[in-house]
């Protein structure tokens, strides 16, 4: 993976930390400025069911495996009537789905419920950053044009410190 403080060839997407650090990679789902707690799930297999758990309010969600979405999204998956997550960080860009149970590609759903996320993170780097560094709070941004202010994106990810 790259080096994550270097900005990527045409990112959409930027996570900032509130340790200072800055992830680029590429938006998915809801285009937008998400800001709330960080933290990660190492489950295979669930991330509707992760994204709509109350436990997971307000927060930001590093999935660990790096192929989501290939099961799609179904009614029958929801934890709650809508998500609880903000957004989430991924390793790989969603994959289709190929789940016979599928309504929905999960990229599609993640734009109709507004929840705003990033790939080409290097997941394994982030969750022990989160782990050992104790960091608890996130800014995701994603814009397709590829701008961002870091200042100001710094500023609002410290600002519930």
């Amino acid at each position: 993976m790259p080096n994550p403080n270097i900005k990527l060839p045409n990112a959409t997407g930027v996570l900032v930390l509130s340790d200072g650090a800055v992830f680029w990679g590429y938006g998915c789902g809801a285009e937008g400025i998400r800001e709330g707690g960080i933290c990660f799930n190492t489950a295979m297999t669930g991330y509707q069911e992760i994204l709509t758990d109350p436990g997971y309010a307000g927060q930001m969600i590093t999935f660990t495996f790096p192929y989501i979405g290939n099961t799609g999204v179904n009614e029958e998956d929801m934890k709650s009537a809508a998500p609880a997550a903000k957004g989430l960080v991924l390793r790989e860009k969603p994959t289709s789905p190929s789940n016979w149970r599928a309504t929905d590609s999960f990229n599609n759903w993640l734009i109709k419920n507004g929840i705003t996320g990033i790939y080409g993170i290097d997941t394994r780097e982030l969750t022990v950053r989160i782990r050992d560094r104790k960091v608890t709070n996130a800014v995701i941004a994603y814009s397709s044009k590829g701008e961002f202010d870091i200042e100001k994106l710094k500023q609002q990810c410290n600002s519930k410190k």
